[in-house]
């Protein structure tokens, strides 16, 4: 028997209360909200050092600096539009916007914050929200349940499942460390002066595929469209779902599979087996009369270089959903050193392609397992049995 089992036993044998969220805020002990608008113009007009943290953000939800700020305590925030996942905000002067709501907690003689932001995350996963269902205080009020056992357990889960999350931390920080060492040495491996290597432009070695097949001999396990291949240069996973209708394209071992849309995403695989994809990829074949002259998996790591998205960033048509151009992507220049050359640097490189990219094997495959174990346990820590009656006394 585990101390949370023991303390179970010990403290609320029966069971434990559970309350909607709106009874624990019409009863003092949390507080729901959203804030002001805060807009990119009001940040420039009045900059500051307190950050601002807005769904509307994309990278780590921080919208931009502010100089005012609206807490300075633990708070739990959310997004509204959508119903993105709930976050903890440890103790700092911060603002969030009108896009966000806020949970507050009053009576901290009820809850530890901690495990009350676990218990939102774990039953977050069993909602659905969208731009329609929108996650406002006022709705998720009434959508949350929320088991209240004793402090004393609340307080041992929080350790065990911070302990998790602390884990996860440390392997993503050391993810980070490894791409920016990954990108280092894929510079300085592909960088070459005119002198030392032949430049072409890519169109001159390689091609876009035509081969094309009917839809009505695809099945999701041989199928590659947007939704499998992975942000950042991370490969693929199986497809959801398969077209019905419609001529697809071919591919095949050894060729480049890129998204058409939106190049800072950095979706790009190299194929491992011989299938099809859709018109919204680009696949990427070496010409037959070059295939002596450059390795496939060598112009692969060019491709996947980030010079190669930022140059095609620079060229893409559309501001607001932009695509790739494709007379462009054939104008660049890659270099062509000598086959052994291009073995060496794709026997470096592939290792660490594997580590920091190989959602199989390497740091995303253990971040993955740890992330998958502690959501399994989770889950495990916050099943608890519901007292057949009483009613919350607050001390």
């Amino acid at each position: 028997m585990n101390k949370i089992e023991k303390l179970i036993n010990e403290l609320c044998p029966d069971g434990v209360e559970f309350k909607e969220l709106w009874e624990l805020e019409d009863k003092g002990i949390i507080k729901l909200g959203r804030w002001n608008i805060i807009s990119k113009t009001d940040m420039k007009l009045y900059p500051g050092n307190y950050p601002v943290y807005s769904s509307s953000a994309k990278i780590g939800w921080e919208f931009g600096h502010y100089w005012k700020y609206m807490f300075d305590e633990e708070l739990i925030t959310w997004s509204i539009d959508g119903g993105w996942r709930f976050f903890f905000r440890n103790k700092h002067k911060y603002s969030v916007t009108n896009v966000s709501g806020w949970l507050k907690l009053i009576n901290k003689r009820v809850f530890y914050n901690k495990y009350l932001y676990y218990v939102l995350i774990n039953l977050w996963l069993t909602k659905k929200f969208d731009y329609t269902k929108k996650a406002h205080p006022s709705i998720i009020r009434k959508e949350y349940i929320i088991p209240l056992p004793p402090l004393d357990i609340q307080k041992e889960i929080v350790k065990i499942l911070d302990n998790f999350t602390e884990l996860e931390a440390e392997l993503e920080a050391e993810l980070e460390a490894r791409m920016k060492q990954y990108e280092y040495y894929r510079d300085e491996l592909l960088s070459f002066g005119d002198e030392e290597v032949e430049w072409k432009e890519l169109g001159e070695v390689a091609w876009y595929s035509k081969d094309r097949i009917s839809a009505l001999k695809l099945d999701k396990n041989i199928y590659v469209w947007v939704d499998n291949l992975l942000q950042n240069k991370q490969g693929k996973t199986f497809s959801k779902c398969v077209p019905i209708s419609w001529n697809l394209t071919e591919y095949k071992i050894g060729d480049i599979l890129i998204w058409n849309i939106r190049p800072y995403l950095k979706k790009i695989w190299y194929a491992t087996n011989n299938w099809w994809t859709n018109w919204d990829v680009l696949v990427i074949r070496i010409k037959k009369e070059f295939r002596n002259n450059i390795k496939s998996r060598f112009l692969y790591h060019l491709l996947a270089s980030d010079k190669f998205f930022h140059y095609n960033m620079k060229n893409a048509k559309w501001a607001k959903m932009p695509r790739w151009d494709k007379t462009a992507i054939l104008k660049y220049k890659i270099p062509i050193p000598p086959l052994e050359k291009q073995k060496e640097i794709v026997s470096i490189l592939n290792k660490f392609d594997v580590l920091v990219n190989d959602i199989s094997q390497g740091l995303p495959a253990e971040i993955e397992a740890r992330r998958k174990q502690y959501e399994y346990y989770r889950g495990k820590l916050l099943e608890f049995k519901e007292l057949e009656s009483g009613d919350l006394k607050i001390k």
